[in-house]
């Protein structure tokens, strides 16, 4: 994650010491700030737990290809318990319960309290039509830290994504009924060419709904969003979008509004960002830079800082790469499959930058991004080491010279960029 705010803005949230190593205060719902890690190397990851696949919808990029049906083999209750365990001796600083749509679990309520007694931070991915006013009390009194709510854009754009009518109407309602009880609440979008026009529209939304937190996502190709590089952002596109995400983040700073606003899944949104201030002479740029090293990116994100465990129990590297097992849970116990680097990719993920090849291993800005995302340079290019295909930085800006290019080339490193992005 880029959190905006805390770069651009100067702000603070209560993850700048998991992201950043830099103390922060509790938030106004209560949420006391993460611990300040010594080295982003050493964090345990935050876990992403898809608790089940069902789901009452059927998005047209869900990396977890989950529609309203029953799914066999899920973890049970006993199962769900004894992994929380596992996760709270093994010291990971949250929880994230997504599914599928989590609140389809008939035990969800029983695991988030658990949860919250062992310490684990829990936190919920959702699409929000189902939290009616008792769900939402539920939640707070469970001791929930956040709630992310998804939306792909204003009502017609996001029933089509949803691929139900009306979603829009009943996520709204769900918005609103954690707002009523004080329970910390904010949108999730995943960027594509559908919405990315109308970000000026979100955002105009976001405030105007009273919405506190907004995380913007970029399309990682995976389930079935895995063959969508006709929805994908251009990187031109990428660049407007983040120019309107630093403009209008800026814009909220500057009024005294609190908003947290990151950008997630592609570590160039940093260097970018770096970049802009740069160019704007902005006070503290070369303190972003050493914030940005600090966090290192990709270096420390999936095998890392982040991971998954999907509804049967296997643990993967991150959410949008389960087609790649490291061990199951039922099996093993999580902090011993996740420290075991016998596995080459579990290796190459802990320590990426003596791994990653073409430009990414020669940018100016290796040790502020180390690749960006793994599995979507996997997905365009069949290696797990090949550049991000969803760099949208320029040549010159990442310092890629003749010279460079040669060595590219004669070392068979090139990866050209797919046609649709390269524009």
């Amino acid at each position: 994650m880029i959190d905006i705010g805390k770069l651009y803005c100067g702000g603070t949230s209560t993850g700048d010491g998991l992201r950043y190593g830099t103390e922060a205060k509790a938030d106004c719902h209560g949420n006391t700030a993460h611990r300040v890690e010594k080295d982003a190397s050493l964090r345990r990851p935050i876990v992403v737990w898809n608790t089940t696949r069902t789901c009452n919808l059927r998005c047209v990029h869900c990396y977890t290809d989950s529609d309203n049906k029953k799914y066999d083999n899920e973890l049970d209750t006993k199962e769900g318990l004894r992994l929380i365990d596992e996760l709270s001796d093994f010291g990971i600083p949250s929880l994230l319960f997504s599914g599928g749509e989590p609140f389809m679990k008939k035990d969800f309520f029983q695991l988030l309290e658990y949860a919250a007694k062992k310490n684990v931070r829990p936190v919920i991915s959702t699409n929000g039509t189902l939290i009616d006013k008792d769900a939402a009390k539920r939640v707070r009194d469970a001791g929930v830290v956040y709630v992310g709510i998804s939306l792909d854009g204003l009502e017609y754009i996001n029933d089509k994504f949803r691929g139900v009518e009306g979603a829009f109407a009943r996520t709204m309602k769900g918005f609103e009924n954690c707002r009523e009880v004080n329970q910390r609440v904010g949108l999730r979008l995943t960027l594509t060419r559908k919405n990315y026009e109308d970000l000026h529209g979100i955002f105009d939304f976001i405030e105007k709904e009273g919405i506190n937190r907004a995380c913007f996502y970029h399309l990682v190709y995976s389930g079935r969003g895995g063959s969508m590089y006709k929805d994908d952002l251009s990187h031109s596109e990428s660049r407007k979008a983040m120019d309107i995400i630093l403009e209008r983040t800026e814009d909220y700073f500057r009024r005294g509004l609190d908003i947290n606003v990151l950008t997630v899944d592609n570590h160039v949104d940093g260097v970018y960002l770096y970049l802009k201030m740069k160019e704007r002479k902005m006070e503290g740029a070369e303190d972003v830079y050493k914030l940005l090293k600090w966090n290192g990116g990709a270096a420390n994100s999936s095998g890392v800082g982040i991971s998954n465990i999907d509804f049967n129990g296997n643990v993967h590297p991150d959410q949008f790469w389960q087609d790649y097992t490291f061990g199951n849970v039922r099996e093993r116990n999580f902090g011993d499959i996740w420290m075991d680097e016998s596995d080459p990719l579990m290796k190459g993920l802990k320590h990426k930058a003596e791994f990653i090849k073409g430009k990414c291993k020669l940018c100016n800005y290796k040790d502020l991004c180390t690749g960006a995302m793994r599995v979507r340079g996997y997905r365009a290019y069949g290696d797990f080491w090949a550049p991000d295909p969803q760099c949208y930085l320029s040549e010159s800006e990442i310092g890629l010279d003749a010279e460079k290019k040669e060595y590219l080339k004669k070392t068979g490193e090139e990866f050209p960029v797919p046609s649709e992005l390269a524009r």
